[in-house]
């Protein structure tokens, strides 16, 4: 029998009220998330941040690694002081989703980067962020939920070989972006207001600024779930760098 690839898929450390229990610290991430790997035949394999140095050693119980979206990142990690709009309120999870990142790279592991994920896989790769958008009414939702807006893959990308189409409308929420590019990236979509919505580097390495997970269209985590499987088998027959010993 074929078993399922495991997905790990980061997540929020918060403070929450739920059930009985008063507000303490929890771990939290959008069931969407999950439902979104399992509905692509996955397992979803939930990631709350931890020490940045356990990452290599997390990474060999995974076969493909999603980074979800969050709060901005401090944009100490580009070299840049903060914005008044930025709102970089993780330090825990920017450690270690950053340290996730670097670890998943090195060992060419299936990565997909949602939102907050994207930016940081290309501040990983040396880029930085526009702090805040001057048309960000394209790109942010309302205080009832998600927007939507159009993106352009860019044609002989990974991206558009997945999604086809010259236009796909997409559930969005966000006030940065991609401001220069990281090392080893390209960009694979954009926004009609020239705004970088994917980037993607070697392999299976993907960032898209919008939240599949938020829509019926699972084509970009199908793709990771099926790279992920031909990863995990070249990884058993050797072919791959061990992530860790």
């Amino acid at each position: 029998m074929t078993t399922r690839p495991v997905i790990g898929i980061t997540t929020h450390l918060t403070e929450a009220i739920w059930d009985s229990w008063d507000r303490q610290r929890a771990v939290l991430l959008s069931a969407r998330y999950p439902a979104m790997v399992q509905t692509s035949g996955g397992v979803a394999f939930l990631l709350p941040p931890d020490s940045p140095q356990r990452a290599p050693e997390a990474l060999t119980r995974l076969d493909a690694l999603v980074v979800s979206g969050g709060p901005d990142l401090h944009p100490a990690y580009y070299d840049a002081r903060p914005h008044p709009r930025t709102r970089a309120v993780a330090p825990e999870r920017d450690a270690w989703e950053l340290a996730l990142l670097h670890a998943a790279l090195a060992a060419r592991l299936p990565l997909l980067g949602i939102c907050r994920g994207m930016q940081l896989l290309n501040v990983a790769r040396g880029g930085t962020l526009i702090q805040h958008l001057d048309h960000v009414e394209e790109h942010l939702g309302t205080s009832q939920g998600y927007g939507r807006h159009a993106v352009r893959p860019v044609p002989g990308t990974l991206l558009a070989g997945l999604l086809p189409e010259s236009t796909v409308s997409v559930p969005t929420y966000h006030h940065q972006a991609v401001d220069r590019l990281g090392a080893g990236l390209t960009v694979s979509a954009y926004a009609e207001d020239g705004t970088v919505e994917a980037v993607e580097g070697g392999g299976f390495t993907l960032g898209v600024q919008w939240h599949p997970e938020q829509g019926e269209d699972l084509r970009v985590l199908q793709a990771l779930v099926g790279a992920a499987v031909v990863a995990r088998a070249r990884r058993r027959s050797g072919e791959l760098v061990p992530l860790a010993e």
